[in-house]
């Protein structure tokens, strides 16, 4: 999967690619620390070691220092051993033995996944999701959904959230910071602690809102049991493989005849990224470029009929600008019309944008993509200093799109590369995607209806919503909960 086949340390300046190392020291007598914030240069997160008082010889090597999930920042750049296990769970070999098992596959495909095979099909995401469909169905799958649908449910319970934090305005509320990548959750869990754990936004990410909806809500009307049902997420990103396994994520399974109570199953049984699912295809020797496209799954979908794919539009998760929108409606009586004009900060994936009443900024919200601009964000924050409402935040440079899990073309180049990254940017803003407001989707307006008894309710926030702990890095423990 293009991961290195050992750790080392390296300094972390930014998003770590696939190919390079672990930031975490394999040195058993060493010990190390990530450097506080407030003392590092700007961009940087750097790694102390304290030498050993002894130098071993040349002819010695050091006994294996391991390193588990719960070491792990979800950088993307390295397999651990307990992370090999997890993928090892996660992985197409584990599918194809949940098939011939039997088990009631569900599988989940993102917008964002849909956009990078697109760019690398040369066809539509319209087509991709009809060629997969028709591909999922011919290994057995019992359904084949839209993520779209619960991004629309994502998008519209972290809306109300920060409505009530803004009008609340009580102190570790604002800004409201999204949670919608793994990556910088494990990372913010791990290395700043309870301090700003109270900012992240408690709207589950698309992914497990999807994962509530088909364990608890779309088993009910199908009359299947939770266990029953192994549900698929394709996405763009390895770290969702670590959110899908939370103990947060957890599903209540149905009592067995014998009236005993089982444990409960994960939201998301596995994660198949981008990438993995070309390999897939490549090993069952299917030639998606030239299957015939079928309907995707009606339920729990953003395809309507036949002709129309709907989705919200935004960056990335879309979550700045559909936020945006919404406040300044109802908090301001605004209506933002067109597209919302950023400013540029240090770099790309570090903009802004505000609202002004009577001359005034009312509202201003910040997307910060890749370690080096969440650095910054974290330090002003930290300092009391940030002047933002809300920030949207993505692990990676550019965003999902650019997830270490997408396919990166078939190209070798960088400059290859970074015209594919171009074109899937195309596929995914520039589709047939029908643009149009969450709130307008009318399979969400059902299941909140039929299900959820409204945006926000007490319902909603037990199925849609989670929380964060603070979580020590302990090298050497091999059982994480995360």
């Amino acid at each position: 999967m293009g991961f290195s086949t050992g750790l080392a340390i390296s300094d972390l300046n930014d998003y770590i690619a696939p190919s390079q190392s672990c930031v975490v020291s394999l040195n058993a007598d060493s010990k190390v620390k990530l450097e506080d914030d407030l003392d590092s240069e700007y961009g940087a997160v750097k790694l102390h070691s304290r030498q050993p008082a002894k130098q071993e010889s040349a002819e010695k090597k050091s006994d294996p220092v391991k390193i588990s999930l719960q070491d792990c920042l979800a950088c993307s750049g390295c397999v651990t051993s307990a992370e090999t296990v997890l993928l090892e769970q996660q992985s197409t070999e584990e599918l194809n033995n949940k098939i011939e098992q039997g088990f009631k596959i569900v599988f989940s495909v993102s917008p964002q996944s849909r956009a990078s095979l697109a760019a690398y099909f040369k066809t539509t995401p319209k087509q991709v999701f009809g060629k997969l469909t028709t591909w999922f169905k011919s290994l057995g799958a019992y359904a084949v959904l839209d993520t779209s649908c619960a991004r629309d449910f994502s998008l519209i319970e972290s809306a109300e959230e920060f409505v009530h934090r803004y009008q609340s305005a009580t102190a570790g509320e604002i800004p409201m910071l999204a949670s919608a990548c793994p990556g910088w959750v494990c990372y913010a869990e791990k290395t700043h602690g309870s301090y700003v754990l109270p900012y992240i936004s408690a709207t589950k990410s698309p992914q497990q809102v999807m994962g509530s909806i088909v364990k608890r809500y779309f088993a009910e009307r199908h009359n299947l049991r939770p266990q029953d049902i192994y549900h698929v997420s394709v996405m763009p990103c390895f770290d969702k493989k670590l959110e899908a396994s939370r103990d947060d994520f957890l599903a209540p399974a149905a009592s067995g005849a014998s009236g005993e109570a089982p444990a409960d199953v994960p939201e998301v049984d596995c994660v198949i990224t981008t990438i993995e699912l070309l390999s897939l295809a490549k090993e069952k020797e299917v030639d998606l470029a030239t299957l015939q496209p079928s309907v995707p799954d009606q339920l729990v979908t953003g395809l309507q009929g036949t002709e129309e794919l709907h989705g919200a539009h935004g960056s990335a998760g879309g979550y700045l600008e559909h936020i945006f929108r919404h406040a300044a409606l109802r908090l301001f009586g605004r209506t933002v019309e067109g597209p919302l004009v950023y400013k540029t900060l240090r770099n790309a994936d570090f903009k802004e944008v505000a609202l002004e009443v009577e001359g005034k900024p009312v509202l201003k919200f910040a997307a910060a993509y890749g370690f080096r601009n969440i650095q910054t964000l974290l330090r002003k924050i930290k300092l009391k200093k940030s002047e933002y409402h809300f920030v949207e935040i993505m692990a990676c440079p550019s965003g999902c799109l650019n997830g270490a899990g997408q396919s990166k073309g078939p190209g070798d180049t960088p400059e290859e590369a970074k015209q594919f990254l171009e074109d899937v940017e195309a596929a995914y803003y520039h589709s047939e995607v029908q643009s149009r407001m969450p709130e307008d989707n009318p399979v969400v307006q059902q299941i909140y209806s039929e299900w959820l008894d409204g945006p926000s309710s007490a319902t909603a926030k037990g199925m849609l919503h989670t929380q964060y702990h603070p979580r020590e890095k302990t090298v050497g423990v091999s059982i994480s909960n995360w």
